[in-house]
């Protein structure tokens, strides 16, 4: 008998041995893909959540009222993401931020990604501290800073790459001595450029 043959006696062996076995694996298959059928999806197929969400980006009941959502992965000129995002940042919209500068990470060049991917992660740890997340927080504002201070040497579109990264790391000692608590929203909010606010 071939190794082939061999496993295939050894499999019809533990599905004769366990008959359900293979009917349960069947029926979470066919679970699996009715779930996915029901999904929110893009034209391109991939799964994208529908549903309306909070000015912090959280996800609300189908139906609900919510914030209208960004342009999906459309990514603006430099100069505009970065007024756009600075608008969403002040307005303490820091999620939909997030979003502006995410699409510009994905569209950027090879040599500024990290320094979008920076900004975008800055932007989700001043979410997480709008949520009362102060781990989540601490975690993405380190690391959004260490990107983006990658860039302070010259940073490109006039990004202060510098202070940014200065402020992520500040605000991240804070809070993880102080907590979320004593946070205001003014010291939520971080000047992305040069001009900006």
């Amino acid at each position: 008998m071939t190794r082939a043959a061999d496993r295939d006696e050894s499999a019809a062996g533990r599905d004769a041995a366990a008959p359900g076995r293979a009917a349960a694996g069947r029926d979470r298959d066919t679970a699996g893909r009715a779930r996915a059928a029901g999904r929110d999806r893009d034209s391109a197929g991939r799964p994208r959540n529908a549903r309306p969400r909070d000015a912090l980006g959280r996800p609300l009941p189908r139906g609900a009222a919510g914030e209208a959502p960004a342009p999906d992965e459309t990514a603006l000129a430099p100069a505009a993401a970065l007024d756009l995002a600075q608008q969403l940042i002040d307005s303490g919209r820091a999620f939909r931020a997030h979003e502006v500068l995410e699409a510009s990470w994905k569209a950027a060049p090879a040599g500024e990604r990290d320094l979008w991917q920076g900004l975008a992660q800055v932007a989700v740890g001043l979410t997480h501290a709008q949520r009362g997340n102060a781990r989540g927080a601490v975690e993405l504002l380190r690391r959004g800073g260490r990107r983006v201070a990658g860039y302070a040497a010259d940073p490109p579109h006039g990004i202060r790459a510098e202070q940014v990264a200065r402020f992520a790391a500040g605000l991240a000692d804070r809070i993880e001595r102080d907590g979320l608590g004593p946070a205001t929203t003014e010291e939520l909010r971080v000047t992305l450029r040069a001009g900006g606010r």
